[in-house]
């Protein structure tokens, strides 16, 4: 966890806040998109009114030319296979007739044949189990052969001439063409009648804005009026709330931080907020409030507050951060906490009590904890330790997990600088006690 930016501080008091300013953004949030889609709709509006005349033009003979057309999806290459079967009536009746015949004479069409070829074989085909199967293909075959045979004879008994429908599909495709070139672009006929179709959905609603284009503006300014007000409702309660989460947490973890060896530090979780008496600029709001977050801390009685940044040591802010995260994991745990020098400049009952909140903490989530000081190590669940060794010229590193009588002994060399002294042993065995 990161606390020295100002946006990681404000995640953190939110956070830390939990329904109540999740309710109050959430509903800030609703508002603060509400006023900037109709910033930008009146911004566009604008923009079109100025040069609305022919941009209205240009809409209306477009939808007037497009409600005459009725155009529908997939007409165009609907029409082209018209034309094309229309326009080849005699070439078609001559192919198909030949198929006909090739199909059903009664000496050498193909049906005759392949019935001849089928009876053969299934005169003999409970001989021999290749020729079954044989004759089971050549049914098959047969069938869809004559299915075939019958589908051209109805083709060739519907097949007929017709100019009138030929020169109506002709023209049509004539006029769709003429449109798409008036209107659409390059490309295929079918994807540019399904762009003008979607484009022609919304080309009322665009004249519509366009041509009440003045009373429109002056209505939509009147909504941002009243969106504007609602925000700044909006935005101030957001701002009370977390003044008054700011001010809890400042006083949990000063709590806490007084048990981490800082007994004189104070922490605050500052809320900066304009003044709402008055009607704040746009650019007042962000997305998260109006609200700057910042976390100071006080070394002294009497001593100034400074950003926790300047304000700390390396140890005393991984203290800060455990502090944090002590408090906010009874409201809202997160995964996992890695923590490094958390035990820097501690020793004796402070580093006890630097334990004692790392597992405390570890009842919430998992607490990863690099630390040289028994005090703290003796509070883990799980111990390990790590090892280098050299051979020759390249030096190794390996990790290993302590338990039991090796714990102690490793517990006491941490104490004591080596594992065999007996008051260190015990000592090791008092501290590993405690947590249980």
């Amino acid at each position: 966890m990161s606390i020295t930016k100002s946006i990681k501080q404000r995640e953190i008091l939110d956070r830390f806040a939990g329904a109540p300013i999740s309710s109050c953004l959430s509903s800030y949030k609703e508002s603060f998109e509400t006023v900037h889609d109709l910033r930008n709709r009146i911004a566009a509006l604008a923009a079109s009114v100025a040069d609305r005349d022919a941009e209205v033009s240009r809409l209306k003979e477009f939808a007037d030319a497009f409600a005459k057309l009725k155009i529908v999806l997939g007409e165009h290459s609907a029409l082209v296979n018209d034309i094309e079967r229309l326009g080849s009536v005699e070439d078609l009746r001559e192919g198909a007739s030949v198929a006909q015949v090739l199909f059903t004479d009664e000496e050498k069409g193909i049906v005759t044949a392949l019935g001849q070829v089928r009876r053969a074989l299934e005169a003999i085909a409970s001989k021999d189990l290749a020729i079954a199967q044989i004759a089971e293909s050549v049914t098959e075959a047969f069938y869809l052969i004559e299915e075939a045979s019958i589908s051209v004879s109805t083709y060739l008994e519907d097949l007929e001439a017709d100019p009138v429908r030929l020169d109506s599909a002709q023209n049509r495709r004539s006029e769709i063409v003429s449109f798409i070139k008036r209107f659409g672009k390059a490309g295929d006929p079918d994807e540019q009648i399904a762009e003008l179709i979607a484009q022609n959905s919304i080309v009322r609603d665009s004249i519509s804005d366009l041509v009440g284009g003045d009373d429109r503006l002056s209505a939509m300014k009147v909504e941002l009026e009243i969106a504007m007000k609602e925000l700044h409702k909006r935005a101030k309660l957001l701002s009370q709330t977390r003044v008054t989460s700011a001010s809890t947490l400042s006083s949990l973890v000063s709590e806490e931080i007084h048990s981490l060896s800082m007994p004189h530090t104070q922490f605050s979780c500052v809320v900066e907020s304009p003044d709402y008496s008055t009607a704040l600029p746009i650019s007042a709001f962000t997305s998260t409030g109006c609200d700057e977050i910042s976390m100071v801390l006080q070394g002294h009685k009497d001593g100034p507050f400074v950003p926790v940044a300047k304000g700390a040591s390396g140890g005393e802010l991984s203290r800060v951060m455990l502090a944090l995260e002590v408090v906010l994991a009874k409201s809202e745990p997160v995964g996992t906490y890695v923590f490094d020098e958390v035990d820097a400049g501690v020793g004796g009952k402070a580093a006890v009590e630097v334990g004692r909140r790392l597992h405390e903490l570890s009842t919430h989530a998992q607490v990863i904890v690099v630390t040289h000081l028994p005090q703290v190590a003796a509070w883990a669940d799980s111990h390990f330790v790590v090892n280098k060794s050299v051979d020759g010229t390249v030096v190794q590193s390996g990790v290993s997990e302590v338990q039991g009588d090796a714990r102690v002994a490793e517990i006491a060399r941490m104490l004591a600088g080596h594992e065999e002294s007996k008051s260190a042993q015990e000592h090791a065995t008092e501290l590993l006690e405690m947590r249980r």
